[in-house]
């Protein structure tokens, strides 16, 4: 028997200045979550000029015309609810998950600061330090703090997609009050955003009160053109990474893949899901139940819409041989190169497949999410309720063929982890 969702109701709408509207009403429990995405990321930022998107994200809990600084956290917590914001090349996010009567006091936060953030030489000054904090707290000063970033680099050629988001300090420094205001007039306008409503409310209501704090936000022209085109080989096949704050040496390897939402996306998804998802996947019996060879495997798919990535690596324990494990984890990637996922694989897969599903629903909030980016990147929000049988369709010589193509394959990133006194 055939395994159904229900559908998600979706409804979309723009209001007159452009901003994207979409409505999904849930009234199964009595919150609302408010989800912003601006199409704007790391992706967006020129050489000189790394951090902005993530900085800007800091800036935007500064206050706005009247809403004062870090009033954000204090009117949401004060009415029950959790908010927050995050920065990815892709887009920069801001969300709250309210009481459903709360509604109102979401879209007008959200709204003050998309109209009238208080971009100011002291907001700027102190955020700067912040993210200054951040990047030593959790990548300079953290071990393989930094490893994601250097294996980005190396896969990719272009500026746009090889950067990391957290920016350069020296990129930080540089940032002036007119750089940040006129990041905020090119990128936070209505006609380069989506709101999406998530959960507990009244359609028509909410209609009015989003028209009402937000219809009257002027919009601005397109933001620049963008490239992310890449040539199919990698930036750099080798580096070694001398890590004063690493107690083992590690490695990393990644791959340069197709872009989100493609068919051959999906099929080495699914490939990563068998490889490195979870304690039944392949390298997690090989090597950590097997072998007992590795402390720590990891393992995901940095999913753009340009051309995205996978990364695959281990923290062995000590005295192992890296070459040994990396011949076990290429044994395994040719081996579904060669054969493809047993009947029982995709079995499983297909039951993950329908978990992760079924649990995402679950969620206001993150359904919300879900909804935004598929309105953003994809320009059809109602892709939600596809999503679970276009991953179902994908047949088993699909992701043969694709980790035979994208994976089983020299054209791929090296980065060994060699802590300090070693090497």
């Amino acid at each position: 028997m055939k395994f159904e969702l229900p559908s998600v109701d979706i409804e979309e709408y723009k209001l007159e200045n452009g901003l994207r509207v979409v409505l999904n009403r849930d009234d199964s429990v009595p919150v609302v979550a408010v989800a912003v995405y601006y199409d704007v990321g790391s992706r967006n930022e020129r050489e000189g000029r790394t951090g902005f998107a993530h900085l800007f994200e800091h800036m935007m809990f500064q206050g706005s015309a009247n809403v004062p600084k870090a009033g954000h956290f204090q009117y949401v917590m004060k009415a029950g609810g959790t908010m927050n914001g995050t920065t990815s090349s892709e887009r920069t996010n801001y969300f709250e998950t309210m009481p459903a009567n709360q509604l109102p006091l979401a879209l007008w936060l959200e709204s003050d600061r998309m109209r009238s953030l208080a971009v100011t030489q002291e907001n700027l000054d102190n955020q700067r330090e912040a993210v200054k904090e951040e990047k030593r707290l959790r990548y300079d000063n953290q071990p393989y703090g930094q490893i994601f970033d250097i294996i980005t680099s190396m896969i990719f050629k272009n500026f746009a997609n090889a950067h990391s988001t957290i920016g350069s300090m020296e990129d930080l420094d540089d940032a002036t009050v007119e750089d940040v205001q006129e990041f905020f007039r090119v990128y936070y306008a209505p006609n380069n955003a989506v709101l999406t409503l998530s959960g507990s409310f009244d359609p028509a209501t909410a209609k009015e009160i989003v028209e009402t704090y937000f219809g009257d936000i002027p919009s601005q022209p397109a933001p620049p053109s963008l490239d992310v085109t890449e040539p199919p080989e990698v930036a750099d096949d080798y580096r070694e990474w001398h890590d004063p704050h690493a107690p083992l040496p590690a490695f990393l390897m990644g791959w340069k893949i197709p872009p989100r939402n493609t068919h051959e996306f999906k099929a080495l998804y699914l490939a990563g899901k068998l490889l490195y998802d979870g304690d039944s996947s392949r390298l997690y019996q090989k090597l950590v139940k097997g072998d007992e060879s590795v402390v720590q495997l990891f393992g995901f798919t940095d999913e753009r819409r340009g051309p995205s990535s996978i990364y695959i690596g281990a923290i062995p324990k000590p005295d192992e041989d890296l070459s040994k494990i990396r011949t076990v984890i290429m044994a395994e990637i040719d081996n579904i190169a060669a054969h493809g996922p047993t009947a029982d694989e995709m079995q499983k897969l297909h039951n993950q497949l329908v978990n992760d599903a079924v649990r995402m629903r679950q969620s206001s909030m993150v359904r919300a999410q879900h909804i935004a980016e598929f309105a953003l990147y994809d320009g059809d929000p109602n892709l939600i309720n596809r999503e679970l049988d276009e991953l179902l369709a994908i047949r088993p010589d699909e992701i043969r063929k694709a980790v035979s193509e994208f994976l089983n394959t020299e054209n791929r990133s090296l980065l060994d982890v060699v802590p300090a006194g070693r090497g």
